[in-house]
């Protein structure tokens, strides 16, 4: 698959992930950073007309650069929860209910690499692909952050809560707060597609569905937004917890 722009590129060459390299005719800057990464890393570099890239990236901001990458492989549910991080024993996931809006995967990868979370889990036949706008959109995490592909999410969540793993639905229409629940247990973020929120079998699966309070006028966040803040909470609980 194909990835654009200078970070995910560098961040995937960084994996050890990129077939190829495409760059501009006419480059300078940070591509020579991304040229010279290539090199070390033994990996092809092919110097192109620009009419190339803009046809590779369909028309995306590819900053000069698009490379051919591996796919990433697939880790099992299992995986995310027994080499949890930080805290062992704690895994900190994000679950993606038929969240398939590439610009919205990205950011939340982005998140969730941010804050150290073990990964994410996601139904396979409704995801968007990681290459283009939603690698572009995750400044690279795409390349790091684990992702496990599941069948279905509602089973999932039973999976998850057999391997005692919390899990919590952000929902806008409850009253629990999103800071009252203690997220240092092993938690399941569960986050559902912008204007659908979770599915009914999904939400009634959750242990606990809790809202973000909104104070201004619109009603409702970005779910990357509502991802990230949710995360957050949990990195700012766990921190407050080993400290003592």
């Amino acid at each position: 698959m194909l990835i654009y722009g200078i970070n995910p590129v560098l961040e995937a060459l960084r994996a050890g992930r990129v077939n190829e390299l495409r760059v501009g005719a006419r480059s300078g800057g940070r591509v020579r950073d991304v040229v010279t990464l290539a090199e070390q890393k033994n990996v092809a570099t092919r110097h192109v007309a620009p009419g190339e890239l803009d046809r590779a990236a369909r028309g995306g901001a590819h900053q000069g650069v698009v490379a051919d990458v591996r796919e990433a492989t697939s880790v099992g549910l299992e995986d995310l929860i027994v080499h949890a991080k930080s805290p062992p024993g704690a895994p900190l996931i994000v679950v993606l209910d038929q969240i398939e809006d590439p610009q919205n995967v990205g950011a939340i990868l982005r998140t969730v690499d941010a804050a150290g979370a073990d990964g994410v889990v996601r139904e396979s036949r409704h995801a968007a692909r990681l290459d283009g706008a939603a690698a572009k959109a995750s400044a690279g995490a795409a390349a790091h952050v684990k992702i496990a592909e599941v069948v279905n999410i509602a089973r999932t969540l039973e999976a998850l809560k057999d391997a005692e793993v919390w899990t919590v639905g952000l929902a806008g229409d409850v009253s629990k707060r999103y800071d009252e629940v203690d997220l240092t247990l092993p938690t399941a973020l569960v986050v559902g597609a912008e204007g659908k929120g979770l599915r009914r079998l999904v939400r009634d699966r959750c242990d606990w569905l809790v809202s973000i309070p909104m104070r201004g006028q619109v009603g409702s966040l970005n779910v990357s937004v509502a991802a990230g803040i949710a995360l957050f909470e949990a990195v700012r609980q766990r921190a407050r917890k080993e400290a003592g």
